[in-house]
């Protein structure tokens, strides 16, 4: 038997039940995420109404199962597809965006440990107010020294954090603006 032929052949039950399984499960991963993120993904009106109720839905398990089924049910009719790829970006955004902090934590620790790192920081982030952080890495030092809350430890964190934003949209921005003028 050929492909062709194997692709004509209809679904066992079995594998239809398994298919709408796979298809429910693919909505529960839709409720398990915030709903900034499903904000995001392109999904039908009907749908994105359903995965809200079950969100909504904390205490009644049985209510909850029934809704769950009837986003399986919903999913039938949508094809899953742009809904795998983008909940498998929004798996992959999370550990890049993991990397992300990583990295300006280690900056950070750096900074602390030298302030020639200042110069690196410079160089990443042109736009930085490279007076404001040397006064945050002094009230950083200070507060070590002196067993205090870490406020300006975690001020640099944040300091950098934007300063990374800033630069991303920056980036963004360049990039739309090359594509209009091509």
């Amino acid at each position: 038997m050929n492909p062709t032929e194997e692709e004509q052949l209809p679904l066992s039950k079995t594998q239809r039940k398994q298919a709408m399984d796979d298809l429910q499960t693919l909505g529960e991963e839709l409720a398990a995420l915030s709903s900034d993120r499903i904000k995001k993904i392109d999904i039908p009106e009907i749908l994105r109404d359903a995965v809200r109720e079950a969100q909504r839905m904390t205490r009644h398990d049985e209510a909850k199962r029934r809704q769950m089924q009837y986003i399986g049910k919903i999913m039938r009719s949508v094809d899953p597809e742009p809904i795998r790829a983008a909940l498998a970006l929004v798996r992959g955004e999370s550990a890049s965006e993991t990397a992300k902090l990583h990295r300006l934590e280690r900056l950070r620790t750096e900074f602390l440990a030298d302030e020639k790192v200042l110069h690196e920081i410079a160089t990443l982030y042109p736009a930085v107010d490279l007076q404001h952080l040397r006064s945050l890495r002094r009230s950083a030092l200070k507060e070590q020294e002196q067993n205090k809350p870490p406020r300006s430890y975690r001020a640099i964190f944040q300091f950098l954090k934007e300063l990374e934003s800033a630069d991303n949209q920056d980036s963004e921005n360049d990039t739309h603006e090359q594509h209009n003028d091509e």
